[in-house]
């Protein structure tokens, strides 16, 4: 199977840090792979590389067969909720779709549907300075998906978000994924690896690979080892 994701010897440099050491990569059709680290390991950054939106130092990258360096047609079977807002300020939430589904080129059925499926009925005249986290990250993914694309790229989707908004989320992820999208999830709350397929848990620039379960007894063993050295943390 070929996978969707292909990333070889990755190297991303900002200034005279190394975030990304030749870092490797494959993420197959129909997987929830979960992006784990401490804040600051270089999560961001890779997806960034992988959306297309930031340039790397060196290696290679494939997103649905392309090589990235050469061309963006794959950007338009590619879904992106970002981890700082990015949706557009100046209009309400009914103008946010309107307006991205024009530049996408998608339907209006296509909003419709997704205005349902996210329960997004009650705030589509709201401006957008006036929506909680969840609702405001219900309308990110809604806006994500408006092209019906292959691969979701998802920064923190679920961050401090109300019960109703995650459950509505993760919904809506385990219909994309049963219709055979790839989603590429950074998170940093590790009770989330349960939902995983498969996790890269990166750190020191480079990705080891697990399964959730034992990703999670590896972060509690670290958690314990922490605890007990002198002057660790005991939060």
């Amino acid at each position: 199977m070929e996978p969707i994701v292909k990333v070889k010897d990755l190297v991303q440099k900002s200034r005279k840090k190394i975030l990304l050491n030749g870092l490797n990569l494959e993420v197959y059709r129909g997987e929830l792979f979960g992006l784990f680290g401490p804040r600051g390991a270089g999560k961001t950054a890779l997806l960034h590389i992988l959306a297309g939106v930031d340039r790397f130092s060196s290696g290679s990258v494939e997103i649905l067969g392309q090589d990235i360096r050469r061309g963006e047609s794959f950007k338009k079977a590619l879904g992106l909720v970002t981890q700082q807002p990015s949706l557009f300020e100046d209009l309400n939430a009914a103008e946010n779709l309107d307006f991205i589904a024009t530049l996408k080129g998608c339907r209006r059925e296509s909003a419709l549907d997704l205005i349902r499926r996210l329960e997004l009925q009650d705030f589509l005249s709201e401006p957008l300075h006036d929506l909680k986290p969840g609702p405001y990250q219900r309308l990110a993914l809604a806006c994500a998906l408006l092209n019906n694309p292959s691969l979701l790229i998802a920064d923190d989707l679920s961050n401090c978000l109300d019960p109703f908004s995650t459950a509505v989320i993760a919904n809506e992820l385990t219909g994309f994924l049963a219709g055979g999208g790839t989603c590429i999830w950074a998170f940093n709350n590790i009770s989330l690896c349960a939902s995983m397929s498969r996790i890269g848990w990166l750190e020191d620039g480079a990705l080891s690979f697990y399964q959730p379960e034992e990703a999670r007894r590896v972060w509690e063993n670290q958690r314990l080892d922490n605890f007990a050295q002198p002057g660790g943390s005991h939060a």
